[in-house]
Formats: C-alpha cells, sequence, structure tokens
C-alpha cells in the first residue's frame, strides 16, 4: 500500500508544480510588460521635466522642436554607415574619434544593436559630405590634436 501512496504522492507533485509553472509563466509576462510601461512612464516624466525647465528658463518652446524635427527627417542605416566607412578607409576608432564616439559605439550602430542619438545624427551627416581624403587629414588632426 505504500508504494501506491508514494505514486500518488509523486504524481500530485508533478501536476502542482506544472501547474505552478504555468502560474509563474503568466506572472513573469506580466512583470515584463509593467516594468515596459514603467520605462515608458519615466521617460514621459523626464521629457516633461525638460520641457517644464525650458518653460522656466524662457525658452521658446519652438526653438527645441525645430532641432528635434530637423534631427528626426534624417535617416540612419546601419549598412549605410559601415559601407560609408569603408568607402573612407576609416576604421572603427577612427570614426569614432571623428564623431566623438568610442569604438564601441561605432560597431553598436553598424550591427544595428542601437541607433546614434539625435545629437549625433548632424555629425554623422556631415561626416556622409567628406570624401576620402578630407577623412584622413581629419583623423590625422584629431590623433595629433
Amino acid at each position: 500500500m505504500s508504494s501506491i501512496a508514494d505514486v500518488l504522492k509523486a504524481e500530485i507533485k508533478r501536476i502542482a508544480l506544472r501547474e505552478i509553472r504555468s502560474e509563474l509563466q503568466t506572472f513573469r509576462k506580466t512583470a515584463v510588460r509593467q516594468r515596459h510601461e514603467i520605462a515608458a512612464l519615466k521617460r514621459q516624466i523626464r521629457e516633461l521635466e525638460h520641457a517644464q525647465r525650458r518653460q522656466a528658463r524662457g525658452e521658446p518652446a519652438g526653438q527645441r522642436e525645430a532641432l528635434e524635427d530637423a534631427s528626426a527627417a534624417r535617416r540612419f542605416s546601419s549598412k549605410g554607415l559601415r559601407s560609408h566607412r569603408a568607402r573612407l578607409g576609416l576604421t572603427a576608432v577612427e570614426l569614432g574619434r571623428l564623431l566623438g564616439v568610442s569604438a564601441q559605439t561605432v560597431h553598436n550602430w553598424e550591427g544595428g544593436k542601437s541607433v546614434p542619438r539625435a545629437n549625433q545624427m548632424p555629425a554623422i551627416a556631415a561626416l556622409r559630405k567628406t570624401g576620402k581624403r578630407e577623412a584622413k587629414r581629419l583623423t590625422g588632426e584629431t590623433q595629433q590634436g
């Protein structure tokens, strides 16, 4: 009789663990969704605080939005940056020095793991207008300076 009791206990334990696991899965999904919502709310609060500070300083509201709209109009392509860097004959370190970022940042941009911030886009756009000789000259200046 003890073997039937042991089998029954083991089966109850197995079913209970399966039920707990499924409940935890839904709990985890809910927690992840809530963390995303919290992060979005934090970003929104930060933006509102920045706007409030700008307004307190008396900075015209349209000035900041005009700059953000201009940078938003620029598109970024990781493949395009990679091919342009190759055309210029620059390493990721050299390109990073020109743009004022680390080589790892350039690598992440080119790999599609991250995208440049809005304040970095004008430097990237200016780089698109430089040629190979100009880029080499600029990297020589940044290494010396």
